[in-house]
């Protein structure tokens, strides 16, 4: 697990529409990394109001949720939040790697930045560090989440032109 995560840069959120599609399935571990997200978003001013949530059954339902979201909403950016852990099949694997893929043309088609919550972990344990423990993954997808809100703000602006 990398400890290396990026400096946090200060946004204010008082402005930004935000959609998060959060899954049931581990739902201890999920509705953890949700309650940490609500709250950075609240702290940096983002309003109740303007934070649209899906709830699915599981990972596998995320993109679905997010293109809807997107579609519905038009967020500045849209959470996707999952935990999958590995069991005695690949089928974790094939989820996490359908998701991502799916996640990001989502992000792509609808040129809303989609953020990956989805923690991908080996054992139990994992995903009590990542989602319980002393690493705030939660902060760290809302902290993601309001800087590319702000930078798909920034650059969707139109250009200033000035007439001569």
């Amino acid at each position: 697990m990398s400890l290396d995560a990026p400096k946090v840069q200060p946004v204010n959120g008082a402005a930004f529409t935000i959609g998060i599609a959060a899954a049931r399935f581990n739902s201890t571990y999920v509705d953890a990394l949700l309650h940490q997200i609500l709250g950075h978003l609240s702290a940096a001013g983002v309003k109740e109001k303007k934070i649209h949530l899906a709830r699915v059954p599981g990972s596998n339902e995320l993109p679905v949720a997010a293109q809807l979201l997107a579609r519905k909403h038009r967020p500045d950016v849209v959470i996707a939040l999952g935990v999958l852990i590995r069991g005695d099949t690949i089928h974790y694997e094939l989820i996490a790697d359908a998701a991502t893929q799916a996640l990001q043309r989502v992000a792509l088609d609808a040129g809303i930045p989609v953020i990956n919550g989805v923690i991908v972990a080996e054992n139990q344990a994992q995903a009590e560090a990542r989602c319980l423990g002393a690493i705030n993954r939660g902060a760290e997808f809302a902290h993601g989440a309001l800087e590319m809100a702000g930078l798909k703000r920034r650059l969707s602006r139109p250009a200033n032109t000035k007439k001569k």
